[in-house]
């Protein structure tokens, strides 16, 4: 069970105007807090403004994001993933919403229940609890009891759905200038997301995913999932088995044994695995909040919302550069770059050489844990390769000045899976066999 913020929405801001107003409002206040720790820096020389600055813009934007719920929401969460994508003081801020985001009021949460049953909880389960238990950016979760069975209970908040498009038009600039992103790169990825994000809020389609996945992947040793009730679930509400168990940073507070840690994070490599290479679809929503681990050292994998659907093209090329003499042959990896439209034919000599180098190091990097039969993750010297990749400050001018976007959408979903595998076995400290059915 989270400890979400106790602060209860009694409404979401859900026309364009009220959403774009609460927008204002925080670019406004991230505004005076620039202004007023300039002035403390001009009056004591010896003040660093920088992570003061951070942590009071991260609040404020938090703040307004949490309340708006939805997309924008969701966007804050995905940033925190990427320990490289912010300042700590954003990305500790953001994580917040992975488990933890103010809940909506019961009055709000019973309005949905009226619409899609014509009936209150109360009228459908013995018991339901006033309070959400966790609150996230879709929607939030509710315990309740049936016949001495319990059940988790996610209810949608309202007009999510309706606000996905005109979120993202907003909060687009705000990832251009925070995050300094290139900002075709950012219109060429903005209709992934879109889509994800529409079909996070189909939980008609959830329930259908989940279903599906939980019986394809039942036989991976040491995982288990929920089952689904499709009489107790709608659109805007899904019901399944409440499962016990800790998020993986309150599980490490009681310092379990490596024997453990590499247990779940062997499980845990094997149900992505199979996946991506058996199933050609993925959940790809790898963050702390939708994994809990119970007394059994078993992983419990709930919220099925946002699949990522590999096409086939995409996968043969993105596989084959995980292939190491594809990568070492000029002729075929200058080929799969171009069907990945990582270089462009237009693109001058020296930004061809300097892209295939960058893109070789990225590669090398993801692709290093699947080349040795076991790789061990508490490797620090190996997440600094990645952090120093990622801090680059050639590379980082290289992909900001390009006019072109790099790569295609169907990639952003799948990177962010893998890096948000592997943070989690960072975590974890797991050292596990990193076989592949890729492969064998």
């Amino acid at each position: 069970m989270s400890d979400i913020d106790k602060k209860i929405q009694k409404s979401i801001p859900s026309t364009r105007a009220q959403r774009v107003s609460r927008f204002v409002k925080v670019g406004a206040k991230v505004s005076t807090n620039y202004l007023k720790h300039y002035a403390k820096s001009v009056i004591d020389s010896d003040y660093d403004r920088k992570e003061e600055l951070h942590k009071d813009n991260a609040s404020d934007v938090y703040d307004a994001l949490s309340e708006l719920k939805g997309s924008a929401l969701k966007v804050a969460q995905m940033m925190s993933m990427d320990k490289n994508m912010l300042p700590q003081a954003y990305t500790d801020k953001f994580q917040m919403s992975q488990y933890s985001a103010p809940p909506l009021s019961l009055p709000l949460v019973n309005k949905t229940f009226q619409k899609a049953f014509g009936k209150a909880p109360y009228q459908i389960f013995d018991e339901f609890s006033k309070e959400a238990i966790n609150a996230a950016s879709i929607g939030q979760v509710h315990l309740a009891v049936k016949d001495g069975k319990k059940y988790a209970v996610k209810v949608q908040y309202p007009g999510v759905a309706e606000s996905v498009s005109s979120d993202l038009k907003l909060v687009k600039p705000i990832a251009v200038r925070m995050m300094g992103l290139n900002e075709k790169d950012v219109d060429h990825y903005m209709k992934e997301v879109e889509v994800m994000l529409l079909s996070e809020t189909d939980y008609e389609l959830e329930l259908k995913r989940s279903q599906k996945i939980t019986k394809d992947c039942s036989h991976i040793e040491n995982i288990h999932f929920p089952e689904y009730y499709p009489e107790y679930s709608s659109k805007k509400i899904l019901t399944m088995d409440w499962l016990d168990g800790k998020h993986v940073s309150e599980f490490l507070e009681d310092n379990p044994s490596q024997e453990v840690r590499n247990k779940i994070g062997q499980a845990l490599w094997d149900f992505y695995d199979y996946q991506v290479h058996q199933m050609k679809e993925v959940h790809a929503d790898p963050h702390p909040g939708n994994f809990l681990i119970d007394s059994e050292g078993s992983l419990g994998i709930i919220d099925f919302g946002c699949v990522k659907e590999i096409p086939e093209d995409f996968y043969e090329n993105y596989f084959n550069l995980m292939i190491p003499e594809n990568m070492q042959n000029d002729t075929k990896r200058r080929e799969v770059f171009g069907n990945m439209r990582f270089i462009y034919e237009d693109d001058t000599p020296q930004d061809k050489e300097k892209l295939d180098r960058l893109f070789q190091s990225m590669i090398g990097i993801l692709s290093r844990p699947f080349h040795t039969p076991t790789f061990d993750f508490s490797n620090e010297a190996y997440f600094s390769e990645i952090t120093e990749l990622a801090d680059n400050q050639e590379n980082q001018s290289l992909l900001r000045k390009s006019k072109k976007p790099r790569g295609q959408r169907d990639g952003l979903y799948l990177n962010r899976t893998y890096f948000g595998l592997y943070s989690i076995l960072h975590q974890l400290n797991a050292e596990i066999s990193t076989r592949s059915i890729f492969f064998s």
